[in-house]
């Protein structure tokens, strides 16, 4: 039904979690996964207090520091469940659009991606990246709940429930 499974990642506990359930789905269904992440663009002006030291150079070498791990995150996980997965890391301001475009590059037909669960006047001053996805994309997207949010479905489940 899927051959390629994308799994984007910020590296939260609960993105983490999505990620092994879409390694754990794509094992099952014999398709292939690739792990994203986006980390915010170098800009002269910013509100991010750690960021206003920072050179370019600086800025570029903590996003790949942070996308590393998020990813090499993903990669031990694929590893532990036997599974082989590509990574891929891009610089963007707009993490959904880069989510879609990267679903798009690499023709994969799922995105399976974390909410975070969150509600009220949290949701509405962070935004939803993955309700972004889901009203801009045109890809099937399976939404991994925040852990909270959890349900069972049962034995069927297992297969990709970790």
């Amino acid at each position: 039904m899927f051959t390629h499974v994308l799994l984007p990642t910020d590296g939260s506990a609960q993105s983490t979690a999505a990620v092994e359930c879409g390694l754990r789905l794509a094992k099952a269904l014999n398709a292939r996964a690739t792990v994203f992440n986006a980390q915010p663009e170098f800009h002269v002006f910013t509100v991010r207090a750690e960021l206003l030291e920072d050179s370019r150079e600086e800025c570029v070498k903590h996003a790949t520091a942070k996308a590393d791990t998020c990813l090499g995150d993903a990669r031990a996980v694929a590893k532990r469940l036997g599974f082989a997965c590509d990574v891929e890391f891009v610089l963007s301001d707009q993490v959904y659009s880069a989510i879609i475009a990267a679903a798009q590059k690499h023709g994969c037909d799922l995105i399976v991606m974390a909410s975070h669960g969150r509600r009220g006047m949290q949701a509405l001053l962070l935004g939803s990246e993955t309700h972004k996805v889901l009203t801009h994309g045109d890809i099937p997207v399976l939404v991994y709940p925040a852990a909270k949010q959890r349900v069972s479905f049962g034995p069927a489940a297992e297969a990709i429930n970790p």
